[in-house]
């Protein structure tokens, strides 16, 4: 068994990154075939596995590995002077990996290997005339056109869940790509994200159980510590304010004063959140200890810890990288999922 699936096998999950760039000029074969072998070493020593396809001028490349490795073999990708015009696809943990028997596979076509399917799906051509609406006027600080706008969706009979996971989410992702690309300032990004905050709470839930509104359970929202984005935390405060819940809310600058606050509340669920514009994966190691610590604070029941944003609705399946409960891949149905979650701690 090679060391890649006794990892999978050990349960130790391991990043992934994919991404395309530019050839600064034209390798030939015997180029490509040492550029490979050379990287086969290296990936030998590290423990990582991947893939590298080139054609017309352009690579695209998989990593994945132990954090600590990929962290610095992708340090000095971007470096090499082979290329540029670096673009990143996707970045996140994974359970199991794609390319476990290959140190480095190098194919000569993109069609001689599937590309990695896109992070969300592309919407249809009406949902996306109405989103790229939606972005202009979040970044024109236009809060009187995008409340109009999200209420006339509203009066045309969308759900307050469709709205959420066809508009307002994809837009922070959106307007977060815009910043990256350097098409807006770190201003233009913090106003429009609080465009689309201000939009949201005017979408209204329904409580979708009774017995969810009776039975009052607590829950401390947080954005994680230092993190200045808090379009979903304060989108989903809404929807569980709507379901009965109880809910405090936190913007710790240290992972001290949220472990604090936890302990002064004993909440029943806790949801932590990042951007949900941005992908902060550099994150994860500290999400990771704030939430092992935040198990230590002695509580009468279990508290379920739920974290969300870009980096977890791209890929759900990292909040166990995390030791966390849930992720949010969407804030429709969070309300209903973190009930279940607690009801099953107190059962347990």
């Amino acid at each position: 068994m090679s060391g890649a699936n006794e990892a999978s096998v050990a349960g130790q999950w391991v990043a992934s990154i994919t991404y395309k760039s530019s050839a600064t000029a034209a390798p030939s074969t015997g180029d490509l075939h040492a550029l490979v072998s050379q990287a086969r070493d290296r990936n030998r020593r590290l423990d990582i596995t991947g893939m590298l396809l080139f054609e017309n001028g352009s690579f695209l490349q998989t990593i994945e590995g132990p954090p600590p490795a990929i962290a610095a073999v992708w340090e000095s990708i971007q470096r090499d002077s082979r290329h540029h015009h670096i673009e990143v696809l996707s970045e996140h943990m994974v359970a199991a990996r794609l390319f476990s028997d290959w140190a480095m596979l190098l194919a000569g076509r993109f069609q001689d290997a599937l590309p990695p399917a896109p992070a969300f799906p592309v919407p249809p051509p009406a949902v996306a005339a109405h989103l790229a609406r939606v972005v202009e006027l979040a970044l024109n600080a236009d809060d009187f056109a995008l409340n109009a706008l999200i209420a006339g969706f509203a009066d045309q009979g969308w759900t307050a869940e469709a709205i959420l996971s066809l508009l307002i989410e994809p837009a922070a992702r959106a307007l977060g790509d815009a910043w990256l690309d350097d098409r807006c300032s770190e201003l233009d990004l913090t106003i429009a994200l609080s465009m689309l905050q201000l939009a949201g709470h005017a979408v209204r839930y329904s409580p979708s159980a009774q017995t969810i509104r009776n039975s009052r359970y607590s829950i401390l929202l947080a954005t994680a510590p230092g993190e200045q984005h808090m379009l979903g935390t304060a989108l989903l405060a809404d929807q569980l304010l709507a379901a009965g819940w109880q809910v405090d809310m936190a913007f710790p600058d240290s992972e001290e004063a949220l472990t604090n606050q936890i302990g002064a509340q004993h909440p029943d669920a806790v949801d932590i959140g990042l951007s949900d514009a941005v992908s902060r994966r550099q994150a994860i190691d500290r999400l990771r200890s704030t939430i092992e610590h935040s198990r230590l604070v002695p509580a009468e029941h279990p508290t379920v810890v739920s974290v969300g944003g870009r980096l977890f609705a791209e890929a759900a399946a990292t909040a166990l990288s995390v030791g966390a409960d849930h992720a949010r891949t969407s804030l429709a149905g969070t309300s209903v999922r973190l009930a279940e979650l607690v009801r099953k701690s107190r059962e347990g």
